[in-house]
C-alpha cells in the first residue's frame, strides 16, 4: 500500500522537499529533513484515511475512556465482526489505537503517551471536536449498557453461526423444470 520509503521512513525525501517558491519565502524552511518528513507525511496520510470514515471515528470515540474488547466494539456499532476488525486494523495502522491479544480476545485502547505528536494532536482534535455530538452521545449511552454485560457472553453470542433461511426464492420451482 505504501512505498517502502514511507513505511520505514527511509532517508529519502520521497517528494516532500519544499519547492523553490517555498524555500525562497521561508514558508517550508522549518520542515524537518528526510526521514522525519517522510514519517510525518505517512502519519498524516494514515490518520486522515482512518478518520475519513464515520464508523472508525465512532470506534475511536468509544475507546476514549477505557480499553474495550472487540466484542464490545462490535456491539456499539452493530456491524459484522469482520467489518469491525477491518476498521480496527485501519485505526491500528494509523497508530491512533493500540491492540493486544489475550487468549481468544482482542482488546483495543487509544494510543498512549508514547504516540507521535501527530497522532496525539489528531486524537485531541477528534475528541474535542465531537464531544457532545448526537451520535457520540448515543454511542456512549449504548456503551454504558454494554459494559454491564459479560464480554465473554457477548463474544459467544456474536460467534454463534446464523441459521440459513431455507425458504425457496420466488419462482425457484418453475426454474427447476
Amino acid at each position: 500500500m505504501w512505498p517502502e520509503s514511507m513505511k520505514r521512513g527511509a532517508g529519502r525525501d520521497v517528494g516532500l522537499t519544499p519547492g523553490r517558491a517555498g524555500a525562497q519565502n521561508g514558508a517550508l524552511a522549518q520542515w524537518p529533513s528526510g526521514e522525519m518528513r517522510a514519517t510525518a507525511m505517512w502519519d498524516f496520510m494514515a490518520i486522515t484515511k482512518a478518520l475519513a470514515d464515520e464508523t472508525r471515528v465512532r470506534l475511536l470515540l468509544a475507546l476514549q475512556r477505557q480499553e474495550l474488547c472487540l466484542c464490545q466494539l462490535i456491539e456499539v456499532v452493530g456491524l459484522a465482526p469482520s467489518t469491525v476488525s477491518k476498521h480496527m486494523s485501519i485505526l491500528r495502522q494509523s497508530r491512533l489505537v493500540e491492540g493486544r491479544k489475550d487468549g481468544r480476545w482482542m482488546y483495543y485502547r487509544i494510543a498512549g503517551r508514547d504516540a507521535s505528536p501527530t497522532v496525539r494532536q489528531a486524537l485531541d482534535w477528534v475528541l474535542r471536536s465531537l464531544a457532545g455530538a448526537p451520535q457520540v452521545v448515543r454511542d456512549a449511552e449504548s456503551l454504558e449498557r454494554i459494559l454491564k454485560l459479560d464480554p465473554r457472553d457477548l463474544c459467544e453470542k456474536q460467534c454463534l453461526p446464523r441459521q440459513p433461511s431455507h425458504r425457496p426464492r420466488a419462482g425457484a420451482a418453475s426454474r427447476r423444470r
